[in-house]
């Protein structure tokens, strides 16, 4: 049994290194689209690159990290931790140094590798280390800390680009590596699932689940040049997604068993998940852009604008869930998209020399109480929905289905709201495609809302409930339950 106490010297250097290394994943989710226009002038990249910029990182993230969780089972938690901080920071640095566009995309999707390591492997290490009296609380922590990392990722992102330059938002993960990894190995015990049977990595299941992501991203980015290469890499895609379901279904411990999806209620909250990260991805893509090519406001200003989503969210999560468990999901997880989708339409009044305080932080206030309502509710009710030895399961299969969605947004949302190459460069034409994509987000969220009106039932009594209770981070859920498997339990 883990008998690590929270207010030991040990304890906190474990809760330490935990919060950095999350920290560096949050930040890199937020301050990478403050730097997109800044990117773009610099190495002259078009839309798609822009595009290609952030969905790199999602596509190797949300392939990987569930297969992430089970090398630290297997291999040890510390030891794949410290290998994902390392990672990270290596690939960090190869952003940061990228002489254009192409090799920055591939050293995203590098990170995005490192980050399938370190996100469940930080958690795993608070819940494998920590007494059992203490762990609801250092894990408590470990989330609001991480959360305020996430909060302030827009106004770091902001001041580094306006400041010293873009590179710098990739090369201040390093300095957090090099005091993480040393604190991680030195102060962190060491700990791996001792049972013998945990039977093959699905890298198959994994491989073709990220071949399938990446297929599809492709071609929704590239369909605007018509050429035959995208419908063959759509119809691949298609094909890897079959091929994907076919071996999950065979394998005899599978990276994600279609069994768990026999839950009515997992399903149906999953289906809201998509439709909520979906519109979440688009808006957090598009709005830091918005902000800066068509108001005009400096990547520090846009920014900081952003701001109130996440501190609503950190303020208020906790309280959210409270109110949850009273009511139950059915109404929270009903409002909290419609009030998103209320917020991404008074985004619409959001033009040329808009008023901050008239304009965009009534937009983001409503925005930002709509994450809060709704949030708390998507966690505990995955967790309701299955049962409790697949817990750790079911949040990491959430977790990686919230990041699939933001990754298809970014790539389709150009494209279904008409938007050029270069259209970041024209505020005109960036504003009216803005204008459509809002809609459309505010469209997605409404089916959402629907989904959940018409499928979310109460949860069953005595059922597991999230111990993350304060969160920040505002294009994923948290990861739950005593480990984020890559494989049945």
């Amino acid at each position: 049994m883990p008998d690590v106490r929270l207010a030991s010297p040990q304890g906190k250097w474990i809760l330490l290194t935990t919060v950095l290394g999350s920290s560096m994943a949050l930040l890199d989710s937020t301050v990478v689209n403050v730097a997109l226009p800044a990117i773009g002038r610099d190495l002259d990249a078009d839309l798609a690159a822009l595009q290609w910029t952030v969905n790199a990182y999602m596509l190797t993230l949300a392939g990987l990290i569930l297969l992430g969780g089970s090398l630290g089972d297997r291999y040890g938690r510390r030891k794949v931790f410290v290998v994902g901080v390392v990672w990270f920071a290596a690939a960090s640095l190869l952003c940061g140094l990228a002489p254009n566009a192409g090799v920055l995309v591939a050293a995203r999707a590098l990170q995005g590798v490192g980050g399938a390591l370190l996100t469940p492997g930080s958690l795993a290490l608070i819940q494998a280390s920590f007494h059992p009296d203490d762990r609801g609380r250092a894990v408590g922590l470990w989330s609001g800390f991480g959360g305020i990392g996430a909060a302030v990722g827009p106004f770091v992102g902001g001041w580094l680009v306006d400041g010293p330059g873009w590179r710098w938002v990739f090369l201040l993960n390093v300095p957090l590596a090099l005091l993480c990894a040393p604190i991680a190995v030195r102060h962190v015990p060491e700990s791996a699932d001792g049972r013998g049977d945990h039977g093959r990595f699905d890298v198959l299941g994994a491989v073709l689940g990220a071949v399938a992501l990446a297929l599809v991203t492709y071609a929704l980015i590239e369909a605007r040049s018509g050429s035959p290469v995208v419908v063959v890499a759509a119809l691949a895609g298609v094909a890897a997604g079959v091929a994907f379901v076919a071996v999950e279904k065979r394998r005899p411990d599978p990276m994600m068993p279609l069994g768990i999806f026999a839950s009515r209620q997992f399903t149906a909250v999953n289906l809201v998940t998509l439709c909520v990260y979906a519109a979440f991805g688009g808006f957090f893509f598009l709005g830091a852009v918005q902000l800066q090519v068509v108001v005009g406001w400096s990547a520090l200003q846009a920014g900081t604008a952003l701001l109130p989503t996440t501190a609503l969210m950190l303020l208020f999560s906790a309280r959210s869930g409270a109110l949850a468990d009273r009511i139950g999901p059915r109404i929270p997880l009903t409002v909290g998209p419609l009030l998103c989708a209320a917020g991404m339409l008074l985004m619409l009044r959001v033009g040329p020399d808009a008023s901050y305080l008239a304009d965009v932080l009534p937009a983001l206030l409503v925005l930002g109480t709509g994450m809060v309502t709704l949030v708390a509710p998507l966690t505990a009710t995955v967790l309701g929905s299955v049962d409790a030895s697949r817990a750790g399961l079911a949040s990491g299969i959430n977790n990686a289905a919230a990041r699939a969605a933001g990754l298809i947004a970014v790539a389709a949302l150009p494209l279904v709201t008409g938007m050029g190459e270069e259209a970041y460069r024209s505020p005109g034409a960036f504003d009216d495609a803005f204008g459509r994509a809002m809609t459309v987000c505010a469209g997605v969220l409404v089916v959402g809302s629907a989904v959940a009106f018409s499928t979310v039932r109460s949860l069953p009594p005595g059922c597991r409930r999230p111990e993350c209770r304060t969160y920040g981070a505002v294009l994923s859920p948290p990861l739950e339950g005593e480990r984020a498997r890559g494989r049945l339990s």
